[in-house]
């Protein structure tokens, strides 16, 4: 019955891309679908493209695992900070400021801003190669699931998921991936509330599964309270920084706000993504904090130890904890149907990050890159390059997917974001609320937030301090970029063109 349940979600993806493809697609309606997407669409796609394998398999079981029921937390940090928040602090200006300087990408508004094409070619850049690990993360997410739940092999897997991805983007754009995404997103809602239903019961329920959780064999000291365990706290704050405040630097996320079709709109995205993200990211971490509890009840056939032993000798990896715990039969129960459904779940999350990350590295190329080398590049052949480099970006992050296979996807993740997020979002927040922001605090805070994400997991060779190392990058290129704005001041844009830039020409 999985295998139905899998063949049909394939069909509807076809057909979605058969009635969305168009032929005559402009390089404004591939990019932004014209800047005509409604409320429901804007949101589910916001949250789709948020909430991927990454977070649901490695995030949330690792997660889960190391700091137990206050791993909830990282999922009301995403709902109040990385969806509510950020609607309200940016999807606003985002979307005025865009239209008036005609801009679709980050680089793009950096450029316009701050008058610095230096500036978009750097951006480019960053947002180029570190989205790649990401992409890598997702597929190794998605790949696990696929090869415990179907027994398939796991390079096919994530080829056919590149595949699905690439082709429905490079055939419809941005409105076909808004359209799949709702879809999709409905989907996940439902999906999560089954694996909250069916892990819990597996548990003994919410109160005994608790009671497990806070016991020695299987959690310990303050596994079963919000309070995060001994010597945890300053590493769940960090992730909470990373995955929440991070979403409001994050290109393929800020794209989102430059494609809403008016402000009316964004009032109602704002609830809608908000409660999405709720479901989503709160059920996910509930779910992945009752890790010990399940896998303390399944024995290894081979060894004879559980699978919570095998966790903490680590010869199991903690990505595979939540494929694991919702495919094994013995404990969990779950019905071949809703196992498909599952699956689906995580596949429809994934597909929507990937569109996501593949939209926002081709276009910074195209439009950003290419576009600074040759300014009056032909909109049609923008748009075939866009699209072929959808292709190559499918490849390049499948390449580095099977090139990482041991890194875990909780710190290629970590690396990913708090490398972009680190860069952008100060110079960016600062750029779209206040108008003493300068070129050269910009700019600081660009390289900064980079270089202060990258030194500590680089230079040790522990990828493990990326959580803490990106956290640190947003926090400080807060507090980089308005100190050297206020010691450039007089660079700042003249008083004429920040009028128009902020909508106050009279």
């Amino acid at each position: 019955m999985k295998y139905v349940v899998l063949v049909a979600y394939v069909l509807m993806m076809i057909t979605v891309i058969i009635f969305t493809a168009k032929k005559n697609l402009s390089l404004n309606g591939f990019l932004l679908g014209g800047r005509s997407v409604g409320p429901w669409m804007s949101a589910f796609s916001y949250g789709a493209s948020y909430f991927s394998a990454v977070i649901i398999v490695g995030y949330a079981g690792s997660t889960g695992w190391n700091v137990g029921l206050s791993a909830i937390w990282i999922g009301l940090g995403n709902a109040v900070i990385g969806s509510l928040l950020a609607w309200l602090l940016l999807a606003k200006p985002t979307r005025r400021i865009g239209e008036r300087l005609q801009v679709g990408t980050l680089p793009s508004f950096f450029e316009k801003r701050y008058h610095s094409k230096t500036m978009k070619i750097v951006a480019s850049i960053i947002i180029f190669v570190f989205l790649l690990p990401y992409s890598a993360s997702v597929y190794k997410g998605l790949g696990n699931m696929f090869s415990i739940a179907f027994g398939f092999d796991y390079t096919w897997c994530v080829i056919g998921i590149a595949l699905l991805a690439s082709i429905y983007l490079f055939l419809g754009g941005y409105k076909a991936t808004a359209i799949t995404d709702f879809i999709q997103g409905t989907i996940m809602l439902f999906g999560i509330a089954a694996v909250v239903f069916y892990i819990v019961k597996a548990a003994g329920g919410v109160g005994e599964g608790l009671r497990l959780l806070g016991t020695s064999e299987v959690g310990g000291t303050n596994m079963n309270t919000l309070l995060p365990p001994a010597g945890k706290g300053t590493w769940l704050a960090s992730n909470v920084i990373l995955t929440s405040l991070g979403v409001l630097g994050m290109p393929q996320m800020i794209h989102k706000f430059f494609a809403i079709k008016d402000e009316k709109s964004i009032k109602r995205a704002t609830v809608i993504s908000t409660v999405f993200a709720l479901v989503l990211a709160g059920g996910a971490y509930f779910t992945g904090s009752f890790g010990r509890v399940i896998l303390s009840k399944v024995t290894d056939p081979n060894t004879g130890s559980t699978l919570a032993a095998l966790v903490n000798s680590k010869a199991m990896p903690m990505d595979q904890i939540m494929p694991t715990m919702l495919t094994n039969e013995s404990i969990v129960g779950i019905p071949d149907a809703m196992l498909g459904l599952f699956v689906v779940l995580l596949l429809s999350a994934s597909v929507s990050t990937l569109t996501a990350l593949v939209l926002s590295s081709s276009s910074v190329i195209t439009l950003d890159l290419l576009g600074t080398i040759k300014p009056k590049m032909n909109p049609t052949t923008s748009l075939w390059i866009m699209r072929s480099l959808c292709i190559g970006f499918v490849v390049l992050s499948l390449a580095i997917n099977f090139l990482m296979q041991n890194t875990p996807i909780i710190s290629l993740m970590s690396l990913s974001w708090g490398t972009i997020a680190g860069a952008f979002l100060a110079p960016f927040l600062y750029g779209l609320l206040w108008r003493g922001v300068t070129k050269a605090g910009a700019f600081a805070g660009v390289i900064c937030g980079m270089l202060i994400s990258l030194i500590p997991p680089l230079a040790t060779g522990d990828m493990s301090l990326a959580p803490y190392s990106g956290a640190a990058a947003m926090l400080c290129g807060l507090l980089i970029v308005p100190v050297v704005s206020l010691l450039t001041k007089r660079t700042a844009l003249p008083k004429a063109e920040l009028d128009i830039i902020f909508g106050e020409v009279k």
